[in-house]
């Protein structure tokens, strides 16, 4: 049975975290220097930062509203970029279900990608942690990315155009994703889905909008919960 000092266990979530400042760091000064580019005070860019908390889904908000669609079609672009966050935590509720509704609601807040990506495979890995440790180790992630996301954006408002194009800043949000997205491609369900999505977002992107993203989204979903259920009869059948 695995057993951990619950400070040991928050300062490995702390550890683990940690590299992706590289990353996240970049990606919120480029948001904050592209939303100041196209209107927002530095008030609008923290308001956006710190309550959506959600880069990727920001900044396809934030071209729409440059475009000037339809609200509807900005709230609907930002909820399907969005939608991976109902399947990450339909993933972590049996490791965090019994926590308390505050901690589950401070959890809700704070589940982006990293945090849901390193907390998987750790309760993946030590299935007997207890619900303490596993609470301490998101918290532990959690804390050197979000400051990071919330500084880097303030520091991006306020600097605006005065960053130098030679940063190249927007390197950050493919790097971003490739470092969570290529180690969590371990079933064929998992490639399939992402198969999926690359394929129809490529194959629609003159829709207007993107909504061939909205498509796409639904698409990979709908192929990889197929995929997952074929697999699953599959083995049923062997047995």
């Amino acid at each position: 049975m695995t057993t951990s000092n619950p400070k040991s266990v928050y300062w490995k979530g702390v550890t683990d975290g940690a590299p992706f400042m590289l990353v996240v760091t970049p990606f919120a000064l480029l948001f904050g220097v592209v939303a100041t580019e196209a209107g927002l005070n530095v008030a609008q860019v923290m308001g956006f930062s710190v309550l959506v908390i959600a880069g990727a889904a920001q900044f396809a908000a934030l071209q729409l509203m440059v475009e000037q669609a339809p609200t509807l079609i900005i709230l609907a672009t930002a909820l399907a970029v969005n939608l991976r966050m109902a399947m990450y935590s339909a993933s972590l509720t049996p490791y965090l279900g019994k926590a308390k509704l505050w901690q589950r609601a401070l959890i809700a807040y704070l589940l982006v990608d990293q945090s849901y990506a390193l907390s998987q495979m750790k309760f993946e890995n030590e299935p007997d942690l207890s619900l303490s440790a596993r609470l301490r180790y998101f918290a532990g992630v959690i804390t050197p990315v979000a400051p990071a996301w919330y500084a880097a954006s303030l520091v991006g408002a306020v600097a605006g155009a005065a960053i130098p194009p030679e940063f190249a800043l927007d390197f950050a949000v493919p790097i971003t994703f490739l470092a969570m997205i290529a180690p969590a491609l371990r079933t064929l369900a998992h490639m399939a889905a992402a198969a999926v999505s690359v394929v129809l977002t490529l194959a629609l992107f003159w829709l207007p909008y993107g909504t061939g993203l909205l498509v796409a989204a639904v698409a990979a979903m709908v192929v990889g919960a197929q995929v997952e259920l074929w697999m699953g009869r599959r083995q049923g059948a062997r047995i």
